[in-house]
């Protein structure tokens, strides 16, 4: 555990040590019966005295968290920071969505089909945000899982390897940092949708999100490797576009569409776009963006199906801290 943070707290030694213990149990997934630091062992790895430490533990026994046998160590007996239901958020990033989450209709369903799973399974849910400078560490500590979306190449993320709480990341590719993940699939949909049309002339104009991320970049590729796979001499062009908080100004979008003259626009459309595209244009184009559980043409990942792999993983996590990472996919569907 960091030492800086300690030295700010000004309750009793002996109640920081406690929450200090009660923090590093709980990061290691210690569960009844496992044995703890002895108290010569509390005292190497922290900054606290011994007689703070004997007190600490004389006060944990006499409450029935632990049980000390002389000769034998120390083991918990409960582990008082658990509950009887798991305190589960989901966090998103405050400064890549402009007009806040229920203004986006991809964050927005999600978070619907989270918090209905949560609730269903008799768990709590907290809905929460960050930025690319601040974490709300002291919250996730207090949950005992976070879901998080929405980290770009911008997101400092250090707050994540320092939280307690068990992490897990949507549609992120985290090959440095030891979370699970919960990935979307694209790569096959484009496929489907090259398919889709083979034999006809058809030009493509992806949008790419001038958001820079893992994420972004990945789907990026997955429509280069499914245009070189299916159909490599078809004509394809690549912009980029802010589907956030430069949705409104489509003057460069406009005229790149004059000027390549695409018949499918396809990508990080925002959901304004695509009637504006189909009325500005005397030609036939067709729209398929990133959408959830809709009814309309795009990449479609259906929410329900979607968090029925997520969050029982996520509950296997809670019940096993110490895991290894692990990437899950979920593939979206191309809807003509």
């Amino acid at each position: 555990m960091g030492r800086t943070s300690l030295t700010k707290n000004l309750s009793p030694r002996h109640l920081q040590l406690r929450a200090t213990l009660f923090r590093r149990w709980k990061t290691r997934g210690l569960k009844p019966g496992a044995r703890i630091e002895s108290q010569n062992e509390i005292v190497k790895l922290s900054d606290f005295s011994l007689i703070t430490v004997m007190k600490t533990l004389k006060d944990l026994e006499s409450e029935g968290v632990i049980r000390r046998q002389v000769g034998k160590g120390s083991y918990l007996v409960t582990t008082p920071w658990a509950e009887l239901y798991w305190r589960i958020g989901f966090f998103y990033n405050r400064d890549i969505v402009g007009g806040g989450i229920f203004d986006n209709a991809f964050y927005t369903r999600m978070v619907v089909a989270i918090e209905k799973g949560v609730v269903s399974d008799g768990h709590e849910f907290v809905l929460g945000s960050f930025t690319h400078e601040t974490m709300p560490i002291n919250l996730w500590d207090a949950l005992d899982a976070v879901i998080v979306t929405g980290i770009t190449d911008e997101t400092k993320i250090l707050g994540l390897t320092e939280t307690t709480s068990q992490v897990s990341l949507i549609d992120l590719f985290p090959d440095a940092l030891p979370f699970h993940s919960f990935r979307l699939d694209f790569t096959t949909p484009f496929m489907d949708m090259f398919k889709g049309f083979l034999g006809k002339p058809y030009k493509y104009l992806y949008l790419d999100s001038e958001i820079l991320s893992r994420e972004q970049a990945v789907r990026r590729k997955g429509f280069h490797d499914a245009h070189q796979a299916i159909n490599p001499n078809t004509e394809i062009s690549i912009i980029t576009v802010n589907q956030e908080v430069g949705f409104d100004d489509t003057d460069e979008l406009l005229a790149a569409i004059t000027e390549f003259k695409p018949d499918v626009v396809c990508g990080y459309v925002h959901r304004n776009w695509r009637d504006l595209i189909q009325t500005q244009f005397s030609h036939n184009i067709e729209v398929y963006g990133y959408v959830l559980d809709s009814e309309k043409p795009g990449f479609v990942v259906k929410t329900a199906e979607w968090m029925d792999q997520v969050l029982p993983e996520v509950y296997e996590h809670l019940a096993n801290r110490q895991s290894t990472k692990e990437h899950s996919v979920y593939p979206a569907k191309f809807v003509h």
